[in-house]
């Protein structure tokens, strides 16, 4: 059997998706995707901010009030709080095919990697201390890198042999330079790879530029997007040649048409919907996008209904 198919029958029978164990209308739910619920309801008061969605139906979201992750069957719409926070931020997160959750710890100025099954926290790693805002983060095949909205630099978590974790001292902290110029307010914050997997993208909030970052020097140079600009820039997400960019406070989602090397890109259409409010980051399943709303207009409150909500892909 396939490496990649043994992982993911493997971490599907431990999330309890073996055949027989299935709810009922699973089948029917998978042969027909648009029968699974387009609303997720989260924990009243749970402050969403990150989501993030692997090879099975099943989202991950994380409060930025205490850092406790969620878990939902994207089948039956049925959730629960799986891991316990520290109290502080979970952010941007992903999730790999060993069932590890990687999450961004916010005014934690760390990262820690989260048993996707069991809740148990496997690594943590502490980045920066204040100022600082870790806000997202992207695998990729030799390690994982986190955002800060705070501070001009990326953060290189080198994975090893087999995807092994490493311990703090192999932490890299690699300065951003080029087209990136450090303004006031939110800088860096979504991640994701370009279509040739080569280099990095990462969107400035502040300024709504969108750059291709060389992931050995932290050189920055700013994509062409034909003149568009990502006001409001948040998650990033990258399907093939299609960058989906959210654009959190204007309450809809940039669709960009790129090259393989992510230099240039044109955009196709705007996704927006009158469930949005305010979303923050885009995950994919099927076909079909999932967007928490972070509600940050909303006076947070424990009894304030939060939900994450799913939109047509094309």
């Amino acid at each position: 059997m396939h490496r990649r198919l043994r992982l993911s029958v493997a971490c599907a029978a431990a999330v309890g998706l073996a055949v027989t164990l299935v709810p009922a209308g699973t089948a029917q739910a998978q042969s027909h995707p648009d029968l699974l619920p387009t609303t997720i309801n989260l924990p009243n008061g749970f402050q969403p901010e990150g989501i993030a969605i692997g090879v099975l139906p099943f989202a991950f979201f994380g409060s930025r009030a205490t850092g406790d992750l969620f878990r939902v069957n994207l089948i039956t719409g049925q959730g629960s709080v799986f891991s316990t926070g520290p109290g502080t931020p979970s952010l941007g997160m992903k999730v790999d095919l060993r069932a590890r959750l990687f999450v961004a710890g916010g005014t934690g100025g760390d990262g820690r990697v989260v048993n996707a099954i069991t809740g148990d926290v496997l690594a943590s790693y502490t980045f920066a201390a204040a100022p600082t805002f870790v806000n997202d983060v992207i695998l990729t095949p030799d390690a994982a890198w986190f955002t800060d909205s705070l501070q001009p630099v990326l953060y290189k978590v080198p994975l090893g042999h087999g995807g092994s974790l490493p311990d703090q001292s192999a932490v890299q902290t690699v300065p951003l330079s080029g087209d990136y110029v450090h303004v006031a307010g939110f800088n860096a914050n979504g991640i994701a790879r370009t279509p040739d997997g080569k280099a990095l993208l990462i969107v400035q909030t502040a300024t709504g530029k969108i750059f291709r970052v060389d992931p050995d020097t932290g050189v920055a140079t700013t994509v062409d997007l034909g003149g568009y600009v990502v006001t409001a820039g948040d998650g990033l997400l990258v399907v093939g040649r299609t960058l989906y960019a959210v654009q959190n406070q204007l309450n809809l989602v940039a669709v960009f048409d790129l090259n393989a090397a992510g230099t240039s890109g044109s955009l196709v259409k705007t996704i927006t919907d009158p469930r949005f409010d305010v979303p923050t980051t885009v995950a994919r399943f099927g076909n079909r996008l999932y967007l928490p709303n972070a509600r940050f207009t909303t006076p947070p409150t424990p009894d304030t209904v939060y939900t994450a909500n799913a939109v047509p892909r094309n």
